[in-house]
């Protein structure tokens, strides 16, 4: 088992998320709280059960600002997905969850990318707005740019946005141009 505490600053708002991640023969498990200050401030809870190849099964996702309390539950069924237990056809063949307060999901497509040696990955997700608490369809490339670095492509919900991301030696991000950046926490 090996465990770790990431945090990241947000580049575009003020905020921090800490993210503890355990990592399991029998699968991943990452807990975060993300703090931002714009409108007002909120509170995002996202707690994510992964298998041991790194495919998202769950992620359930509370947010808390001031219209209150809000949860969000995303589980993989099949080759599809379930929200707060009912069957979404529109996420069928979704590969993996994005969610849009954390840079940690783009974790899972790059790793599968490795996995893989491509040059450049495309992928359909299952896009969570975590301060709406809602689920679409959207779409996204990842090109390697060298060793660590990739650009991001949406080529979906936000078609336009492109980013260049840092990664470190686990696929884990470092810096996502324009959004979020690793800090250290002081000793």
């Amino acid at each position: 088992m090996s465990k770790s505490v990431l945090f990241w600053r947000g580049a575009d708002t003020e905020g921090l998320e800490r993210l503890e991640l355990v990592v399991e023969p029998e699968g991943i498990k990452a807990t975060s709280t993300v703090i931002c200050l714009q409108s007002g401030g909120c509170r995002v809870d996202h707690r994510w059960r992964l298998d041991p190849d790194w495919h998202a099964q769950s992620v359930v996702v509370e947010r808390w600002n001031a219209e209150g309390h809000g949860m969000l539950r995303l589980e993989r069924a099949g080759a599809g997905w379930q929200v707060d237990g009912k069957p979404r056809a529109d996420l069928e063949g979704a590969a993996e969850p994005d969610l849009s307060i954390t840079p940690f999901c783009n974790t899972l497509p790059i790793r599968e990318m490795a996995k893989t040696g491509s040059e450049s990955f495309t992928l359909d997700v299952a896009f969570i707005d975590g301060p709406a608490l809602t689920v679409a369809r959207s779409r996204q490339r990842y090109d390697r740019q060298g060793p660590g670095k990739l650009r991001y492509v949406d080529l979906g919900l936000s078609s336009g946005f492109e980013a260049d991301l840092v990664v470190d030696e686990e696929g884990l991000i470092l810096r996502y141009e324009h959004l979020f950046e690793r800090v250290s926490a002081s000793a």
